[in-house]
């Protein structure tokens, strides 16, 4: 196995890790999780569905093949982390609250970006 896939694959192992640190919380509804969300002015009903559909984003991220369903997990993580760093900065919450999607957002650039590379070295 070449550097660039095993770079690869601790960038998205961190991103996994990451999201699914995030995701478990909104699915069990924890106090903290829920706290949050009223904070942001959301519906509880939605904590859930997001927490599922991270974790689906995160298998299908790692998981082996599915082209278009891996495209497709990318972009449902990016509008998550992009949807948290946005109702963050639009709630007033200051640089611990809202780092953390930034955190996410650089985790999965390089895991998209290390993944077309080693996709493209492969053929």
């Amino acid at each position: 196995m070449n550097t660039l896939r095993v770079f690869y694959w601790v960038v998205t192992g961190l991103l996994a890790v990451f999201m699914l640190l995030a995701s478990v919380p909104d699915v069990l509804r924890s106090a903290e999780a829920t706290d949050v969300f009223r904070h942001l002015g959301y519906p509880m009903y939605l904590l859930p569905f997001l927490g599922t559909a991270k974790i689906l984003g995160v298998f299908a991220v790692i998981a082996p093949a599915m082209r278009t369903v891996k495209e497709w997990a990318y972009a449902g993580i990016a509008f998550d982390l992009l949807g948290a760093w946005y109702s963050h900065l639009s709630a007033g919450d200051g640089p611990s609250f809202w780092i953390f999607p930034l955190i996410g957002m650089v985790l999965l650039t390089g895991s998209y970006a290390l993944r077309l590379r080693t996709e493209r070295h492969v053929r």
